[in-house]
């Protein structure tokens, strides 16, 4: 145990964390040069084609310090994306220290900061690195001077490095072995290890990413999940080299895998405690703390026939999405779908997208929106997670929404149109925090409501990719809210349906019907489209009717032929209204999403 170090690599987003966890595995020979590639730990597709880190990865690395002695190091590679906050949450508290990893161009961000307080929490050991160091912008006096007045990091214990190129990764591996603690625990008590992730596989069931902290955890011998009350047997452990390698057992301080032919999902928690039923613990693991859902939309097959098919696979993405939350809905428009709760706008694409990956689902997704506490003229108190389920406008007595406090890194120079973003975006000012004299923290107080679409991309793009946003979230308050109901042929779709502020759902119901009217199809009749508050209509257009012209038979000869049949052709459109169905694209609810009013 002496010999074993448990470390996570955390930062802001693109800093270069899976570049130094692929320059570590490389130097201490765990991958050769041919084995090796970009972003190695980042095993998804959708996690290389984006060039993020969705989930957090293990890996064990074998390494010999310049005395001669061997060493255990494991390492788990975080995601840095502030949806992702939970993962790097998860992965810390299996951890006794953590590598902070800080562009040299872009310094300290808001994100970073978020990570290293989550440390710090854990009681971790933190070994600052300041990477990126060989481009040609890299500020490192300045940014240690960050490090230190903000995070409390003395720089003098600051690391140089570049992982593009290796420069300084020899020292990094000294350093956690020198700074990072040793595994506390004992081999001779009670077995107890935490569930730090799972996943289902088809013909191994539930395999759990575990940490031992007390005793050893043999191949063979039987293993209770506290929390769920059931015994299976160990039918295989393994350590990530980085891939899966079966050993016989796992000691106390080491990170590793378990299979136990589970093949109920429903068995297994991350952050339970695995322990012996015949010797178990007394003190088990008090398990992760379950996060709230931000952000809440209807995913419904494309075919109804795949309701069957989205049900199991959610069921499964659940077992290692801690955070993410469905529950079955009904919806006139798309039939039967799941309503989903995630952690943000990211969060919620990334699932949709590993849905229709990894299960060949085709899915439609509706407007996200979030958690509205709703209080009636009676006096109940209901929370809405969906538009559709609002009570109507006489029945409600207020309507408070959920409000952030959001801390934005930006460049001194575009704190004025970062300012008029958050005004146009009902934000209530707080302060700005000088770091450096060219760099800045802009604290406001924000609806979240107001952020989960388009916040995020308009920030980057009028800081051009400098600036940086975390947000936590803050207490309810009561607002002006209304709900916007869009009516197809006098019909509600109720899957269209927004909650929105009142001063702005004339404007929003006009771009609304305006997108509607260019993406649905022509029909034999025309449609209206209408925005309406209650049974105020605030936008109306039509889609005019496809005409097909039935006097062409007619050269000439009395009128009133042709008169009779354009009356007859009148009275067919009138009747295929009144029974006439409009089908909705996938493009219709895709523009429920675009704000660009």
């Amino acid at each position: 145990m002496n010999n074993t170090r448990n470390f996570s690599i955390i930062a802001h987003i693109d800093h270069g964390k899976s570049t130094l966890a692929d320059r570590l595995l490389e130097m201490t020979g765990t991958l050769d040069k041919r084995q090796m590639r970009e972003q190695v730990l980042d095993g998804m597709d959708l996690e290389r084609e984006r060039g993020i880190t969705i989930k957090a990865t293990v890996v064990r690395l074998e390494h010999t310090a310049a005395d001669g002695e061997k060493y255990e190091l494991n390492l788990i590679d975080t995601p840095g994306h502030v949806d992702f906050t939970y993962e790097v949450s998860r992965s810390l508290a299996a951890c006794e220290g953590a590598v902070l990893v800080v562009d040299a161009v872009q310094g300290v961000e808001a994100q970073t900061v978020a990570n290293v307080l989550l440390a710090m929490e854990q009681d971790l050991e933190i070994v600052p690195v300041i990477n990126k160091v060989d481009l040609p912008g890299a500020r490192v006096e300045i940014v240690s001077e960050e490090i230190e007045s903000l995070l409390g990091i003395p720089a003098e214990d600051i690391l140089l490095a570049s992982a593009k190129n290796g420069l300084g990764v020899a020292e990094v591996l000294d350093a956690i072995i020198e700074r990072v603690p040793p595994p506390g625990g004992s081999p001779d008590r009670p077995l107890k290890a935490l569930v730090v992730d799972s996943y289902y596989e088809s013909y191994r069931g539930v395999v759990m990413y575990t940490r031992v902290v007390d005793g050893t955890l043999r191949k063979g011998a039987p293993l209770l999940l506290m929390a769920a009350g059931k015994v299976y047997e160990a039918a295989e452990l393994g350590v990530f080299e980085p891939h899966m390698t079966p050993v016989d057992e796992l000691h106390a301080g080491s990170v590793g895998y378990v299979v136990g032919n589970i093949k109920d999902i429903q068995d297994t928690q991350v952050g339970d405690t695995l322990t012996d039923p015949e010797r178990p613990t007394d003190d088990p693991f008090p398990g992760y703390r379950e996060l709230q859902p931000l952000v809440f939309c209807g995913l419904f097959p494309a075919e109804t026939s795949e309701y069957a098919v989205l049900r199991e696979a959610l069921e499964r993405l659940r077992l290692n999405e801690n955070s993410f939350t469905f529950e079955p809905e009904t919806s006139d428009a798309l039939g039967f779908g799941f309503r989903c709760g995630f952690l943000g706008l990211l969060h919620m694409d990334v699932i949709r997208e590993r849905l229709e990956r990894e299960y060949g689902l085709t899915l439609i997704t509706t407007a996200p929106s979030v958690r509205y506490r709703v209080t009636t003229a009676d006096g109940v108190e209901l929370e809405i997670e969906n538009p559709s389920a609002m009570p109507e406008v006489g029945e409600i007595e207020e309507v408070a929404e959920p409000y952030v406090s959001v801390n934005l890194g930006t460049p001194t120079e575009y704190i004025g149109p970062i300012m008029e973003l958050c005004e146009s975006k009902r934000g209530e000012y707080r302060s700005i925090e000088y770091i450096t004299p060219t760099r800045a923290i802009v604290h406001y107080t924000l609806p979240l409501s107001e952020i989960v679409v388009d916040f995020f991309d308009r920030l980057k793009s009028m800081t051009r990719g400098y600036g940086s946003m975390d947000y936590e979230v803050g207490g309810y308050r009561a607002s002006s809210l209304v709900k916007l109901d869009i009516l197809l042929n006098g019909q509600p779709v109720d899957a269209l349906s927004l909650i929105v502020h009142k001063e702005r759902a004339a404007v929003r119901g006009r771009h609304l019907v305006d997108k509607l009217r260019a993406i649905i199809p022509r029909q034999f009749f025309d449609v209206p489209i209408q925005a309406a508050i209650g049974q105020r209509v605030v936008a109306r257009e039509t889609i005019k009717a496809l005409r097909k012209n039935v006097t062409a038979k007619c050269y000439g000869g009395d009128i009133t032929r042709k008169r009779k049949l354009l009356e007859r052709q009148k009275e067919g459109r009138r009747r295929m209204k009144s029974v006439g169905n409009v089908e909705v694209p996938q493009e219709a609810f895709l523009a429920v999403l675009s704000t660009d009013e």
